[in-house]
Protein backbone atom coordinates (compact mmCIF):
# COMPACT_ATOMS: atom_id res chain seq x y z
CA UNK A 1 0.00 0.00 0.00
CA UNK A 2 1.29 3.32 -1.04
CA UNK A 3 0.79 6.36 0.67
CA UNK A 4 -2.50 7.71 -0.46
CA UNK A 5 -5.20 9.69 0.58
CA UNK A 6 -8.47 8.58 1.63
CA UNK A 7 -9.95 6.37 -0.94
CA UNK A 8 -13.79 4.18 -0.26
CA UNK A 9 -14.46 2.39 2.90
CA UNK A 10 -15.49 -1.81 2.57
CA UNK A 11 -12.06 -2.54 0.40
CA UNK A 12 -10.75 -4.89 2.94
CA UNK A 13 -12.37 -7.91 4.62
CA UNK A 14 -12.46 -7.36 8.27
CA UNK A 15 -14.73 -10.61 8.60
CA UNK A 16 -11.69 -12.48 9.69
CA UNK A 17 -10.87 -10.50 12.76
CA UNK A 18 -14.02 -10.89 14.31
CA UNK A 19 -13.64 -12.25 17.60
CA UNK A 20 -13.49 -15.46 17.80
CA UNK A 21 -15.67 -17.89 20.36
CA UNK A 22 -14.20 -18.03 23.51
CA UNK A 23 -11.18 -15.77 22.99
CA UNK A 24 -9.72 -13.81 25.63
CA UNK A 25 -9.06 -10.13 25.29
CA UNK A 26 -5.88 -10.80 27.11
CA UNK A 27 -4.57 -14.25 24.93
CA UNK A 28 -1.52 -13.91 23.63
CA UNK A 29 -0.81 -12.58 20.45
CA UNK A 30 -3.80 -10.22 21.40
CA UNK A 31 -2.09 -7.24 22.03
CA UNK A 32 0.72 -4.98 21.29
CA UNK A 33 3.79 -7.92 21.75
CA UNK A 34 3.84 -10.96 22.13
CA UNK A 35 2.12 -11.73 25.61
CA UNK A 36 1.19 -8.35 26.14
CA UNK A 37 -2.11 -7.71 28.10
CA UNK A 38 -4.99 -6.01 25.32
CA UNK A 39 -5.56 -2.66 26.57
CA UNK A 40 -4.49 0.89 27.68
CA UNK A 41 -0.80 1.67 25.80
CA UNK A 42 0.23 4.62 27.28
CA UNK A 43 -2.20 7.40 26.60
CA UNK A 44 -5.59 8.11 27.81
CA UNK A 45 -6.79 7.10 23.79
CA UNK A 46 -4.55 4.76 23.26
CA UNK A 47 -5.09 1.27 23.14
CA UNK A 48 -2.99 -2.25 22.29
CA UNK A 49 -5.17 -4.16 19.93
CA UNK A 50 -5.09 -7.50 18.33
CA UNK A 51 -6.95 -10.30 16.88
CA UNK A 52 -9.02 -11.16 20.07
CA UNK A 53 -9.93 -7.72 20.98
CA UNK A 54 -10.33 -5.96 17.15
CA UNK A 55 -13.84 -6.21 17.03
CA UNK A 56 -14.85 -4.49 20.70
CA UNK A 57 -12.21 -2.07 20.95
CA UNK A 58 -12.05 -1.14 16.98
CA UNK A 59 -14.99 -2.08 15.11
CA UNK A 60 -17.32 -1.40 18.21
CA UNK A 61 -15.70 1.74 18.91
CA UNK A 62 -15.46 3.22 15.32
CA UNK A 63 -19.43 3.56 16.03
CA UNK A 64 -18.81 6.47 17.93
CA UNK A 65 -16.32 8.10 16.99
CA UNK A 66 -12.86 7.83 14.64
CA UNK A 67 -10.52 5.00 15.18
CA UNK A 68 -7.09 5.35 13.86
CA UNK A 69 -5.13 2.01 13.51
CA UNK A 70 -1.43 1.87 13.81
CA UNK A 71 -0.05 -1.05 12.12
CA UNK A 72 3.89 -1.41 13.30
CA UNK A 73 6.39 -3.61 14.40
CA UNK A 74 8.88 -3.37 17.36
CA UNK A 75 11.67 -4.03 15.04
CA UNK A 76 11.23 -0.77 12.76
CA UNK A 77 12.18 2.06 13.89
CA UNK A 78 10.09 3.84 11.72
CA UNK A 79 7.50 2.11 13.56
CA UNK A 80 8.54 3.68 17.13
CA UNK A 81 8.96 7.33 15.74
CA UNK A 82 5.57 7.34 14.27
CA UNK A 83 3.95 5.89 17.28
CA UNK A 84 5.17 8.66 19.55
CA UNK A 85 3.96 11.04 16.91
CA UNK A 86 0.42 9.72 17.22
CA UNK A 87 0.13 9.00 20.39
CA UNK A 88 1.25 12.39 21.26
CA UNK A 89 -1.52 13.70 19.18
CA UNK A 90 -3.96 11.29 20.32
CA UNK A 91 -3.61 13.11 23.61
CA UNK A 92 -3.51 16.48 22.39
CA UNK A 93 -6.45 15.72 20.45
CA UNK A 94 -8.46 14.55 23.87
CA UNK A 95 -10.77 12.16 22.44
CA UNK A 96 -11.98 13.24 18.84
CA UNK A 97 -10.31 9.96 17.65
CA UNK A 98 -8.89 6.85 19.01
CA UNK A 99 -5.69 5.64 18.29
CA UNK A 100 -5.58 1.66 18.09
CA UNK A 101 -2.16 0.23 17.89
CA UNK A 102 -1.15 -3.14 16.57
CA UNK A 103 1.91 -5.22 16.38
CA UNK A 104 2.09 -7.23 12.86
CA UNK A 105 4.49 -9.51 14.47
CA UNK A 106 2.29 -10.37 17.27
CA UNK A 107 -0.52 -10.47 14.91
CA UNK A 108 -0.12 -11.53 11.41
CA UNK A 109 -4.05 -12.28 10.76
CA UNK A 110 -4.34 -8.90 10.89
CA UNK A 111 -1.29 -7.94 8.93
CA UNK A 112 -2.77 -10.15 6.14
CA UNK A 113 -6.26 -8.60 6.62
CA UNK A 114 -5.07 -5.16 5.67
CA UNK A 115 -3.04 -6.28 3.03
CA UNK A 116 0.25 -5.07 4.59
CA UNK A 117 3.47 -5.84 3.35
CA UNK A 118 5.98 -2.87 4.93
CA UNK A 119 5.11 -0.80 8.22
CA UNK A 120 4.25 1.49 9.75
CA UNK A 121 0.54 1.58 7.85
CA UNK A 122 -2.06 3.94 9.24
CA UNK A 123 -5.66 3.23 8.57
CA UNK A 124 -8.92 4.78 10.13
CA UNK A 125 -12.30 2.70 10.78
CA UNK A 126 -15.14 4.57 10.90
CA UNK A 127 -18.34 3.01 11.34
CA UNK A 128 -16.75 -0.59 11.19
CA UNK A 129 -15.54 0.47 7.52
CA UNK A 130 -11.77 1.03 6.89
CA UNK A 131 -10.27 4.19 4.94
CA UNK A 132 -6.73 4.21 4.16
CA UNK A 133 -4.83 7.34 5.32
CA UNK A 134 -0.78 7.05 4.58
CA UNK A 135 1.91 4.50 4.48
CA UNK A 136 5.70 5.41 6.12
CA UNK A 137 6.72 7.96 8.74
CA UNK A 138 5.71 11.46 8.41
CA UNK A 139 6.61 14.20 10.78
CA UNK A 140 4.26 15.93 12.95
CA UNK A 141 2.63 18.39 10.78
CA UNK A 142 1.78 15.72 7.98
CA UNK A 143 0.66 13.44 10.23
CA UNK A 144 -2.02 16.12 11.70
CA UNK A 145 -2.80 16.79 8.35
CA UNK A 146 -4.89 13.46 7.74
CA UNK A 147 -6.08 13.58 11.10
CA UNK A 148 -7.47 17.12 10.42
CA UNK A 149 -8.69 15.55 7.03
CA UNK A 150 -10.20 12.22 8.84
CA UNK A 151 -12.08 14.44 11.17
CA UNK A 152 -13.64 16.27 8.68
CA UNK A 153 -14.58 13.27 6.62
CA UNK A 154 -16.16 11.73 9.71
CA UNK A 155 -18.09 14.64 10.77
CA UNK A 156 -19.34 14.62 6.95
CA UNK A 157 -20.20 10.94 7.37
CA UNK A 158 -22.04 12.37 10.86
CA UNK A 159 -19.93 10.55 13.60
CA UNK A 160 -19.76 13.77 15.97
CA UNK A 161 -18.75 11.42 18.95
CA UNK A 162 -15.53 11.69 20.86
CA UNK A 163 -13.74 8.44 22.40
CA UNK A 164 -13.96 7.81 25.98
CA UNK A 165 -10.39 7.75 28.01
CA UNK A 166 -9.29 4.16 27.66
CA UNK A 167 -5.61 4.51 29.21
CA UNK A 168 -3.73 5.67 32.33
CA UNK A 169 -3.36 8.95 31.42
CA UNK A 170 -4.92 11.95 33.37
CA UNK A 171 -7.61 12.62 30.82
CA UNK A 172 -9.02 15.56 33.55
CA UNK A 173 -5.55 17.71 32.81
CA UNK A 174 -4.87 16.44 29.52
CA UNK A 175 -8.97 17.58 28.62
CA UNK A 176 -8.35 21.26 30.22
CA UNK A 177 -5.81 22.16 27.56
CA UNK A 178 -7.96 21.41 24.89
CA UNK A 179 -10.21 24.95 24.54
CA UNK A 180 -13.70 24.15 25.19
CA UNK A 181 -16.40 24.28 22.89
CA UNK A 182 -17.15 27.94 21.27
CA UNK A 183 -20.94 28.20 21.82
CA UNK A 184 -21.12 30.16 19.19
CA UNK A 185 -21.30 27.09 16.77
CA UNK A 186 -23.17 25.36 19.26
CA UNK A 187 -26.82 25.21 17.81
CA UNK A 188 -25.23 24.10 14.12
CA UNK A 189 -23.65 21.14 15.93
CA UNK A 190 -26.35 19.99 17.33
CA UNK A 191 -28.51 19.82 14.86
CA UNK A 192 -25.82 18.11 12.60
CA UNK A 193 -25.20 15.70 15.74
CA UNK A 194 -29.06 14.80 15.57
CA UNK A 195 -28.96 14.40 11.82
CA UNK A 196 -30.78 17.76 10.87
CA UNK A 197 -29.11 18.59 8.08
CA UNK A 198 -31.69 21.37 6.90
CA UNK A 199 -31.16 23.00 10.72
CA UNK A 200 -27.86 22.96 10.81
CA UNK A 201 -27.23 24.72 7.19
CA UNK A 202 -29.58 27.19 8.66
CA UNK A 203 -27.81 27.68 11.93
CA UNK A 204 -24.51 27.95 9.62
CA UNK A 205 -26.36 30.78 7.56
CA UNK A 206 -27.58 32.69 10.17
CA UNK A 207 -24.04 33.29 11.91
CA UNK A 208 -22.86 34.22 8.06
CA UNK A 209 -25.27 36.61 8.02
CA UNK A 210 -24.04 37.98 10.79
CA UNK A 211 -20.33 37.70 10.29
CA UNK A 212 -19.56 36.83 6.35
CA UNK A 213 -16.11 35.93 7.23
CA UNK A 214 -16.60 33.38 9.74
CA UNK A 215 -14.21 30.94 7.76
CA UNK A 216 -15.38 28.36 10.62
CA UNK A 217 -19.22 28.89 9.76
CA UNK A 218 -18.40 28.92 6.07
CA UNK A 219 -16.33 25.13 6.26
CA UNK A 220 -19.33 23.93 8.73
CA UNK A 221 -21.92 25.22 6.09
CA UNK A 222 -19.54 23.71 2.87
CA UNK A 223 -19.63 20.64 4.40
CA UNK A 224 -23.18 20.25 5.62
CA UNK A 225 -24.36 20.92 2.03
CA UNK A 226 -22.09 18.52 1.06
CA UNK A 227 -23.66 15.90 2.62
CA UNK A 228 -27.16 16.95 1.66
CA UNK A 229 -26.33 17.06 -1.63
CA UNK A 230 -24.87 13.26 -1.57
CA UNK A 231 -27.81 11.30 0.02
CA UNK A 232 -30.07 10.04 -2.68
CA UNK A 233 -27.55 10.13 -5.52
CA UNK A 234 -29.18 8.82 -9.34
CA UNK A 235 -27.13 5.66 -10.10
CA UNK A 236 -26.61 6.64 -13.54
CA UNK A 237 -25.22 9.73 -12.62
CA UNK A 238 -21.08 8.63 -13.19
CA UNK A 239 -22.23 7.30 -16.54
CA UNK A 240 -23.44 10.34 -17.29
CA UNK A 241 -20.82 12.41 -16.43
CA UNK A 242 -18.43 9.89 -18.26
CA UNK A 243 -20.36 9.96 -21.45
CA UNK A 244 -21.11 13.86 -21.69
CA UNK A 245 -18.49 16.05 -20.15
CA UNK A 246 -20.29 19.18 -20.26
CA UNK A 247 -23.05 17.85 -18.14
CA UNK A 248 -22.93 20.08 -15.23
CA UNK A 249 -24.96 18.42 -12.97
CA UNK A 250 -23.54 15.47 -13.52
CA UNK A 251 -20.17 16.67 -12.88
CA UNK A 252 -20.69 18.28 -9.97
CA UNK A 253 -22.76 15.26 -8.32
CA UNK A 254 -19.98 12.89 -9.08
CA UNK A 255 -17.42 15.59 -7.56
CA UNK A 256 -19.57 15.47 -4.31
CA UNK A 257 -19.38 11.71 -3.99
CA UNK A 258 -15.38 11.57 -4.39
CA UNK A 259 -14.84 13.29 -2.30
CA UNK A 260 -17.26 12.20 0.19
CA UNK A 261 -15.43 8.89 -0.16
CA UNK A 262 -12.33 10.62 0.12
CA UNK A 263 -11.44 11.10 -3.14
CA UNK A 264 -10.05 14.36 -2.50
CA UNK A 265 -7.48 14.79 -5.91
CA UNK A 266 -10.22 13.17 -8.13
CA UNK A 267 -12.38 15.78 -7.35
CA UNK A 268 -10.85 18.72 -7.70
CA UNK A 269 -8.86 16.90 -10.97
CA UNK A 270 -12.87 16.33 -12.58
CA UNK A 271 -14.51 19.83 -11.97
CA UNK A 272 -10.97 21.58 -13.00
CA UNK A 273 -11.71 19.84 -16.28
CA UNK A 274 -15.36 20.64 -16.86
CA UNK A 275 -14.43 24.58 -16.24
CA UNK A 276 -11.83 24.04 -19.00
CA UNK A 277 -14.96 22.44 -20.86
CA UNK A 278 -17.87 25.09 -20.36
CA UNK A 279 -17.83 28.64 -20.84
CA UNK A 280 -20.10 31.46 -19.30
CA UNK A 281 -22.60 30.76 -16.58
CA UNK A 282 -22.14 26.77 -16.61
CA UNK A 283 -18.31 27.71 -16.25
CA UNK A 284 -19.37 30.00 -13.32
CA UNK A 285 -21.29 27.54 -11.72
CA UNK A 286 -18.39 24.99 -11.60
CA UNK A 287 -15.94 27.41 -10.48
CA UNK A 288 -18.10 28.45 -7.64
CA UNK A 289 -19.06 24.24 -6.51
CA UNK A 290 -14.92 23.89 -6.53
CA UNK A 291 -14.63 26.56 -4.04
CA UNK A 292 -17.19 25.75 -1.46
CA UNK A 293 -15.51 21.90 -1.99
CA UNK A 294 -12.31 24.19 -0.91
CA UNK A 295 -14.25 25.10 2.38
CA UNK A 296 -14.59 21.72 3.29
CA UNK A 297 -11.27 20.31 2.43
CA UNK A 298 -9.81 23.42 4.52
CA UNK A 299 -7.82 26.17 2.81
CA UNK A 300 -4.26 25.46 3.79
CA UNK A 301 -4.76 21.75 2.69
CA UNK A 302 -1.66 20.97 0.15
CA UNK A 303 -4.03 19.60 -2.39
CA UNK A 304 -6.27 22.73 -1.93
CA UNK A 305 -3.48 25.40 -2.81
CA UNK A 306 -2.33 22.81 -5.89
CA UNK A 307 -5.97 23.00 -7.14
CA UNK A 308 -6.55 26.92 -6.76
CA UNK A 309 -3.38 27.08 -8.87
CA UNK A 310 -4.44 24.76 -11.40
CA UNK A 311 -7.79 26.68 -11.60
CA UNK A 312 -6.41 29.69 -12.45
CA UNK A 313 -4.38 28.46 -14.68
CA UNK A 314 -7.84 27.14 -16.28
CA UNK A 315 -9.57 30.30 -16.11
CA UNK A 316 -6.92 32.28 -17.56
Amino acid sequence: MSQSNFSRPGAIDLSALRKPAGAAPGAPGAAGGPGAPAGAAGGAYVLNVGEANFQADVIERSLQAPVVVELWSPRSQGSNALGAVLIQLSTEYAGKFLLARIDVDANPQVAQAFGVQAVPVVIAILRGQPVPLFQGVLGEPEVRQYLDQLLTVAVANGITGRAEPVGPAAPDAESAEEPPPNPRYEKAENALGAGDLDGAIAAYEELLKETPGDAEAKSGLARVQLVKRTQDVPADVRTRAADNPTDVEAQLLVADVDLMGGHVDDAFARLISTVQATAGDDRNTVRLHLLELFEVVGADDERVIKARRRLMAALF
